[in-house]
């Protein structure tokens, strides 16, 4: 194999003409374009070269192609599957890709690499046949890349075909006995360090870290939750019929949507009624809600409270109660996104564009404060897959401060008696139980114990805070310290 792929197409004898070898040269044929794998590739080059989230550059794309009349709804499931499939497996796509070129990675050009990762995840990750993804991934290069480099991505398809996934498993992951979390990071598709972080996190031996891993790269479903006040999960669920909507698992207003259910077409969901929200999110605002409280009980504060989801649970459970609701938000743009989510909750409330670290209150003046810090998202894997190849372990030491700093404003914004909530979506223990730790030293705080305020959900460990999992509870990886100020 030459030592870089070909830049360029290149030329061919023209039909009707004869090769140096005296045989006809085959007549040049057009790339056949295919709009799915098209599509799937302008979604992950968006995803490479803008650090774009799937999960928001796939929908306007579906939408545009469906007005083209280009997609049905199979079209649109292979395209959605063809992108997130490609971006949860792409650290064992691309170990099998290494395996298969004669040059490291990053000498290979990005848009190549990702028409070969869409078709190692066909072949590997899909029960399309071998020689149909073969084919449909020379195509795609073809049209994208050029006839030069779609000869690379044959060659190198072709041998990735030799193999099925297991098959290359056992040859590009190092054996579990001499390098474990080397061989969790190639067989379960995780970055080497986030492996390490998430086993520390949960503990235990190998089952629980591989049963986490392998629920980071299953589809999560699309979880609604009934605005308090505005409806209740059975509306929701009788709105959608039995084939369209599940109970929750755990929280009272969750509803689960069927595989392919689009939330945006939903009337409840246009009118505000109800919106998406991860079952996780809605238990962290049920519980900061029903935590123990003395006296006064008429004003909570949301802290960071974009996009809105746990705002809109709390608001109404505070009108319910005839308290009000702040909901500050440093970024105009997501606090637009939190008064959208606000809109039409029966109680009083308001939404400010504030910094929580600088807060525009007096001190003392809630009773209740919930505090969902901005953080890795390691929790939310299953629904940013692309996360996980964008974060560094340095990363952390940026969040770090922060966090501490939204703290201790929440715990100066509540009176002396009342609670806070601290919440992150991220298991490591440097964003979750270091960062309450470290400001509950000061002697003027009392953890309580928050695993009674999460009925009926098993696994929640030795408390006081609470940690879901994906693996354990079906949830984003949320964690929820209660604090009550003392002093």
């Amino acid at each position: 194999m030459n030592d870089q792929p070909d830049r360029r197409p290149r030329k061919s004898g023209k039909p009707g003409k004869s090769s140096s070898h005296g045989k006809s040269a085959k007549p040049y044929r057009r790339p056949q374009k295919d709009p799915v794998r098209i599509l799937a590739f302008e979604a992950l080059r968006a995803v490479d070269e803008r650090d774009a989230y799937a999960n928001l550059v796939l929908p306007p794309l579906l939408r545009a192609a469906r007005a083209k009349g280009d997609f049905d709804a199979r079209d649109a499931a292979l395209a959605t599957e063809l992108v997130y499939g490609s971006l949860r497996r792409q650290g064992t796509y691309d170990a099998v890709i290494a395996d298969c070129v004669d040059r490291p990675l990053r000498e290979v050009d990005p848009p190549v690499l990702d028409v070969l990762t869409l078709g190692a995840h066909q072949l590997l990750g899909t029960r399309i046949p071998s020689h149909a993804a073969v084919s449909a991934s020379v195509e795609l290069a073809r049209v994208v890349l050029g006839d030069g480099r779609a000869k690379f991505v044959n060659a190198v398809l072709r041998k990735i075909a030799r193999y099925d996934l297991d098959g290359w498993l056992e040859r590009v992951a190092p054996p579990y006995e001499d390098d474990p979390e080397d061989h969790l990071a190639v067989m379960h598709s995780h970055p080497r360090w986030i492996v390490s972080a998430l086993w520390d996190s949960l503990g235990g031996g190998r089952a629980g870290i591989e049963d986490l891993l392998e629920a980071d790269n299953d589809r999560p479903e699309v979880t609604l939750a009934a605005r308090p006040g505005r409806a209740t999960a059975e509306e929701v669920l009788d709105s959608l019929g039995e084939e369209q909507g599940l109970p929750g698992r755990w929280s009272p207003y969750a509803v689960r949507l069927s595989e392919g259910g689009e939330p945006g077409a939903l009337d409840m969901v246009r009118e505000g009624r109800a919106g998406v929200q991860d079952e996780g999110s809605q238990l962290v605002a049920l519980a900061l809600a029903a935590a123990p409280l003395e006296g006064r009980d008429t004003r909570w504060l949301d802290g960071c409270a974009g996009p809105g989801g746990k705002a809109a649970m709390l608001a109404g459970l505070a009108a319910r109660r005839g308290a009000s609701l702040l909901a500050a938000e440093k970024q105009p743009h997501r606090a637009g996104l939190v008064a959208k989510a606000l809109a039409g909750n029966p109680g009083p409330y308001q939404v400010v564009t504030a910094d929580g670290t600088r807060p525009p209150w007096a001190p003392g003046s809630f009773d209740r404060v919930l505090m969902d810090v901005p953080c890795t998202g390691l929790g939310a894997l299953r629904r940013r897959p692309e996360a996980r190849w964008r974060r560094r372990p340095e990363d952390l030491e940026g969040f770090a401060p922060l966090q501490r700093a939204l703290l201790r404003s929440a715990l100066a914004s509540v009176r002396i008696g009342g609670v806070v909530g601290y919440a992150t979506c991220s298991p490591h223990l440097a964003e979750t139980r270091a960062v309450v730790d470290d400001v509950h030293k000061d002697g003027t705080t009392e953890l309580l114990d928050a695993r009674p305020l999460f009925p009926s959900v098993p696994s929640l460990g030795e408390g006081p805070d609470v940690q879901l999992w994906p693996h354990l509870h079906g949830t984003d990886a949320m964690y929820l310290a209660l604090l009550r100020r003392t002093a």
